[in-house]
C-alpha cells in the first residue's frame, strides 16, 4: 500500500456538485440519488463558493410553496470550508472536527474542485499493514535520525501500535524518536523500552 500522507492520497476524485442556479428539488434529488448529506456549490469558473446540505434544505422557510424558485445560491452555507489536495490528513481531520463536518470539498491552488474527502476516507490511513508501518519507521529511525552504527533499535508493530526497544546513543534521543515514529501514517500509539547507556 502506498504511503497515505496527504488528502489527495485518500480523497474521492469523482465528485457530484451543483451550480448556484440548481433548484431546490433538484438538490434534494441529487442528495438522495448519490446518498450524500451535502454537495459543493460551484461558480461558473469551477470554484467552490459554498456547500448545500440536508440541514440547509430543512432550514428553508416553510409555509409557502417556493421550492421551485429556491436555488442553491440562496440555500448554501458560505464561505465553504474546503481543504487543499496537498494538505495533510491530520489537517483535514482537524477542520472536520472543528466544523462538525462529515465531508470536505477538496480544491487545487486556484480553488477549483478536484475531489471530496470524508471521515471514512481519512480513516483509510489506519488500514496500512503493520509491516509497511514498521518498514517506514525503521528507515526513518535508522537512516535519518540516528548516526549509522551508533544504536540498535528494534521495531515491532501490532495493530498500529509501535513498540520500540534497544539502545540509543543519547537518552535525549528517545523523545525525538517517539515523536518521529508518531508522524508515520497508520500509527495509533508508540511504546518504548530503551536501555539507558551507562556513563563511562
Amino acid at each position: 500500500m502506498k504511503h497515505l500522507r496527504s488528502v489527495e492520497d485518500v480523497m474521492t476524485h469523482a465528485v457530484i456538485s451543483v451550480d448556484q442556479g440548481t433548484a431546490f428539488k433538484d438538490i434534494v434529488e441529487a442528495l438522495r440519488m448519490w446518498n450524500v448529506s451535502a454537495l459543493p456549490v460551484l461558480a461558473q469558473d469551477g470554484q467552490v463558493v459554498g456547500v448545500v446540505s440536508e440541514a440547509d434544505l430543512l432550514l428553508k422557510p416553510q409555509g409557502t410553496d417556493t421550492a421551485h424558485d429556491t436555488t442553491a445560491e440562496q440555500l448554501m452555507t458560505r464561505p465553504a470550508v474546503t481543504v487543499t489536495k496537498d494538505a495533510t490528513i491530520p489537517t483535514a481531520a482537524r477542520l472536520m472536527a472543528r466544523g462538525h463536518l462529515k465531508r470536505l470539498p477538496v480544491v487545487d491552488g486556484d480553488g477549483h474542485l478536484v475531489g471530496v474527502v470524508s471521515r471514512g476516507d481519512l480513516l483509510k490511513v489506519f488500514l496500512r499493514p503493520d509491516e509497511d508501518i514498521g518498514a517506514e519507521i525503521r528507515e526513518l529511525i535508522m537512516y535519518q535520525l540516528i548516526p549509522h552504527g551508533s544504536a540498535e533499535v528494534h521495531v515491532h508493530v501490532a495493530n498500529g501500535i509501535v513498540y520500540l526497544n534497544g539502545s540509543l546513543p543519547d537518552p535525549a534521543m528517545e523523545d525525538v524518536v517517539v515523536r518521529a515514529a508518531g508522524t508515520v501514517p497508520g500509527v495509533v500509539d508508540v511504546k518504548t523500552d530503551f536501555t539507558v547507556p551507562v556513563s563511562a
